[in-house]
């Protein structure tokens, strides 16, 4: 554990989609909007607080929105300013110290304890920090600082909207034990419940809970980190150079009988996203896996390692369709689906092909064969064309007659690891 004084921060943009929303536009300041969907129908991506207020909050259904907030504005989102701005704050951060570690398009840690000479103790530079972001950006963000990433991570939730949380050592258990246990990292809405209906509604009850107790409920690998963050056990170090080791993506559906060509579109179109992704970083992957999800919350996976790595679009399309029919044959009839997920695993990079012998049989699975090489050959120009006039330009044709999403793919994208 990080021993010394509490010079773990996590900094995160207030509201960030929907402030930035505000800052592009002064009109929207201090009213109620949502990022996404319509009053008639799409969903709802990010909230200000002034609409959370009414109980509006991301993924929420835009018709539903409105009616709990007659006032609210809806706005389509400028995810290429999301993105600067973003990358903007980010470099704030980095003025403080080189060790900054990413999370996500609009938050971070911080490691600050080689700093404090240069700048003073982690609440001024936390201080510091929040009033550079808010002068220089123009947006609000929230700090935590604490002797743990995990314990950094509740202090700046507990700060919001635009706060700062300073947790000095020996005061953990006084600062931790009133909370809500579904502050802890990774405790989402049916754990929660679970441990609520057992009496544990606070992280006090969760440590005073034994980890056997918690284990037998949420399962031994989920019991046993919550229980340890619980007690603030958390060993992880700030990590500054991330390598992917998988890439996926995922499309919840309405709830629906499974049908071939609509599964096609769907797989065709994650397949894209993620060969696309992979390409541009000059990797590919051996291990292609699947996750399908049927009412109930119930999932199946299944995976797929090849021998030689991939990252044809069309390719990861077919492998996984059959992974994903797979797995529908073997749920009990009649079954339907809510969603689908595929990640390529055991990436390695692959900047050239080796061709193979012009030898039968043909297996387009592999890359060095014509068929396999005619198709990342097709998917290169495919990407130069992209790259030039735009996502849209170009595509295979159950992506491009594929209805869009309720979500853009600009804004999923937002979302998705750097690789």
């Amino acid at each position: 554990m990080p021993s010394g004084g509490a010079t773990i921060l996590h900094a995160d943009l207030d509201a960030f989609y929907a402030s930035v929303e505000q800052l592009l536009d002064p009109a929207l300041r201090g009213r109620p909007i949502a990022v996404g969907g319509g009053p008639h129908g799409g969903v709802v991506l990010a909230a200000s607080y002034e609409a959370k207020r009414f109980g509006v909050q991301g993924g929420m259904p835009g018709w539903r929105a409105a009616r709990l907030c007659p006032e609210l504005s809806f706005v389509q989102g400028h995810f290429a300013e999301y993105q600067r701005l973003g990358d903007a704050v980010m470099a704030v951060l980095a003025d403080f110290t080189p060790l900054v570690e990413r999370i996500s398009i609009d938050e971070a840690f911080l490691d600050v304890s080689g700093s404090t000479h240069l700048f003073g103790p982690p609440e001024v530079i936390g201080a510091t920090i929040r009033h550079r972001v808010r002068v220089d950006v123009g947006l609000p963000i929230s700090v935590g600082a604490a002797r743990t990433k995990h314990l950094a991570k509740i202090a700046s939730q507990v700060a919001k909207p635009d706060g700062l949380v300073v947790v000095r050592p020996g005061f953990e258990r006084e600062f931790l034990d009133p909370l809500p246990v579904g502050l802890i990292w990774g405790v989402g809405p049916v754990n929660e419940q679970r441990l609520a209906d057992r009496g544990i509604r606070t992280i006090g009850d969760l440590a005073q809970t034994p980890s056997s107790a918690v284990e037998r409920l949420l399962g031994h690998a989920v019991g046993r980190k919550l229980n340890a963050m619980a007690h603030d056990e958390d060993p992880r170090r700030i990590v500054t150079d991330h390598r992917a080791r998988s890439v996926g993506a995922q499309s919840a559906l309405p709830r629906r009988r499974p049908d071939p060509e609509d599964l096609r579109a769907v797989l065709a179109h994650l397949a894209d996203r993620i060969s696309r992704r992979m390409r541009a970083r000059d990797l590919a992957g051996r291990t292609i896996t699947v996750r399908v999800r049927f009412p109930g919350m119930h999932s199946v996976t299944r995976s797929h390692t090849l021998r030689e790595p991939v990252a044809a679009t069309l390719t990861l399309t077919e492998i996984s369709e059959r992974l994903v029919w797979s797995a529908i044959d073997e749920a009990p009839a009649p079954c339907e689906i809510t969603l689908l997920a595929v990640s390529v695993s055991n990436l390695t990079v692959q900047r050239a092909i080796q061709l193979e012998l012009d030898l039968p049989p043909q297996d387009p699975w592999r890359p060095g064969t014509d068929a396999g090489a005619a198709r990342r050959a097709v998917d290169g120009s495919m990407d130069r064309i992209r790259g030039r006039f735009g996502t849209a330009a170009v595509g295979y044709l159950p992506v491009v007659l594929r209805t869009a999403g309720a979500v853009p793919d600009e804004f999923r994208e937002l979302a998705e690891h750097e690789l």
